[in-house]
């Protein structure tokens, strides 16, 4: 599957999912948190393996979300792996350049991530006056200290202090970034599926504390799943047409 701003390509069991609007830096408008969002159903449903999710270009991985089309249907946590959309397989973010604001979440909640030299994470959201709360778990993925100083503070930080923190596994020089992604993929690739769903579900779902806009989210994600279902069309057109509905359980 690829539209204009999502690319998704698929090689040896490995997808790539490419966020493509490098001249707005990737921002996540609408529109994009919607494709990305079913590019990741897609990769679930898939043969293949592992993603890894990176942006165009490389001065921004992305500049988080678009203020001129903000991301409302869906919104932001829908296209969060494990979040948004339920995953059993492992996503590794790439990222290159600018990675600001709902972009760090995507980061946080991805499996593994390969980070240029170029790499600049940034928290605005207090700065601006708003805020979604999922970032909130990256205080149980990185130290605590460290974590509120970029949630609250909105000051960079660079990509060797990102490894040092443990915010990503690796720091390459920005042109072997994807094949540094790719080399983990290709170890995760060759793993056994059932043994790598098992410990990225156990890991996520059991022993890391959820902060409240994840819980809502995940709430939110299964109600939607029944208001957005082909058994809820039915239902009103039933009602409106006097007749039993016909509920598929889809």
């Amino acid at each position: 599957m690829n539209s204009d701003i999502i690319l998704y390509d698929s090689s040896d069991s490995i997808a790539t999912i490419t966020l493509n609007r490098p001249d707005k830096l990737n921002a996540l408008s609408n529109a994009l948190v919607a494709e990305l969002r079913d590019a990741l159903i897609h990769f679930e449903a898939s043969e293949d393996r592992v993603a890894v999710v990176t942006g165009a270009g490389e001065r921004a991985f992305s500049a988080g979300a678009d203020l001129r089309d903000p991301p409302r249907d869906p919104e932001l946590w829908e296209c969060m792996p494990g979040v948004g959309v339920p995953l059993t397989k492992p996503t590794i973010a790439a990222v290159a350049g600018h990675c600001v604001g709902g972009a760090c979440c995507l980061v946080e909640f991805c499996t593994l991530a390969v980070a240029a030299d170029n790499a600049d994470f940034s928290y605005p959201e207090a700065q601006l006056g708003f805020c979604g709360g999922l970032i909130a778990g990256l205080a149980v993925r990185i130290p605590y200290k460290v974590a509120m100083e970029l949630m609250l503070t909105g000051m960079h930080m660079k990509a060797q202090r990102a490894y040092e923190t443990g915010m990503v596994n690796a720091v390459v020089p920005l042109q072997q970034r994807m094949e540094a992604a790719y080399d983990y993929a290709r170890k995760l690739a060759a793993g056994a599926p059932l043994v790598l769903g098992l410990l990225e579900t156990f890991t996520r779902d059991t022993l890391l504390p959820r902060g409240p806009s994840e819980l809502s989210a995940l709430a939110r994600r299964h109600l939607l799943r029944v208001a957005r279902s082909e058994d809820a069309k039915d239902g009103v057109r039933a009602f409106a047409e006097k007749r039993k509905p016909r509920f598929k359980g889809r």
